[in-house]
């Protein structure tokens, strides 16, 4: 077993497991989603972006577009958040706690096409 392969797999996976679970709840109820899940999701996915740094394959490549989309749109989710509570005068009500899910849907999109390619990649590898 290659352990290199396997905390690749795990913080790709980690990774996509954070960020659906700050996504599942009401869309507009910040009470359902926990500040510091996206906060981990968010770190997390910046752990798996520099792991895939390395790989240099055409694969590789789509692997880390995956990555960063899901990093820029959670940085802007977390951005979001920030505005909501420490700048705005309205707070961090239901239109911009859907805003910040919504970004966190589209990371996680991005997210699980990494982990589908992940796994396509693990079927095609010959022993």
């Amino acid at each position: 077993m290659n352990t290199e392969k396997v905390i690749f797999a795990f913080f790709i996976i980690l990774a996509a497991t954070l960020n659906f679970g700050f996504f599942l709840g009401e869309i507009h109820d910040a009470q359902h989603h926990n500040v510091y899940e996206l906060f981990a999701a968010l770190v997390i996915s910046l752990i798996a972006t520099v792991m895939k740094f390395g790989d240099r394959t055409h694969l590789g490549a789509v692997l880390l577009a995956t990555s960063l989309v899901a990093d820029f749109q959670l940085i802007v989710a977390a951005c979001l958040w920030g505005y909501g509570t420490n700048i705005s005068d309205t707070g961090l009500d239901g239109e911009l706690v859907a805003s910040v899910v919504s970004m966190s849907g589209g990371a996680l999109l991005a997210n699980m096409i990494s982990v589908v390619l992940l796994v396509v990649e693990t079927i095609t590898v010959r022993r």
